[in-house]
């Protein structure tokens, strides 16, 4: 009975994130959706051309900081290339931070690579912990 309340739980906050629609999109599409994720948590957002983006798809400003973003939305495991372009384009937009954000998870090597970069990854269960969040805090 409580495996079936837990189980239950977790469906309607799955439902409420709309992580499945999310899983539909096209990579072009995640990026348009992160980025107005992201300027609901007060994120000045520019998206970066879809060919020739020196590793970043989306460039955050907050604060005077700036994050660069590689949006993966993959059906697997993130690897370690993603952790690589995300590092590789600090340099170029002259940012503070990198993060890799995907509606799946990580492979153990890019978690590993990540770590040793201080490279934020952002997982499929952040990342609907973060819309629920965002949703709970407009209503």
């Amino acid at each position: 009975m409580i495996l079936l309340i837990i189980r239950m739980i977790k469906e309607e906050k799955l439902k409420r994130s709309g992580i499945k629609e999310i899983d539909k999109m096209s990579g072009g599409q995640f990026e348009q959706y992160l980025g107005l994720l992201f300027k609901g948590y007060g994120y000045s957002v520019s998206i970066t051309k879809l060919s020739g983006d020196y590793g970043a798809d989306l460039v955050l400003s907050k604060g005077g900081k700036r994050i660069v973003v590689q949006a993966k939305r993959y059906s697997k495991n993130v690897g370690i290339k993603a952790v690589q372009e995300a590092q590789a384009s600090i340099a170029h937009y002259k940012a503070s931070e990198a993060w890799v954000v995907t509606n799946s998870n990580y492979t153990p090597a890019a978690y590993e690579l990540a770590k040793s970069n201080q490279v934020r990854l952002i997982g499929r269960e952040e990342l609907i912990n973060m819309i629920l969040r965002l949703k709970d805090k407009k209503k």
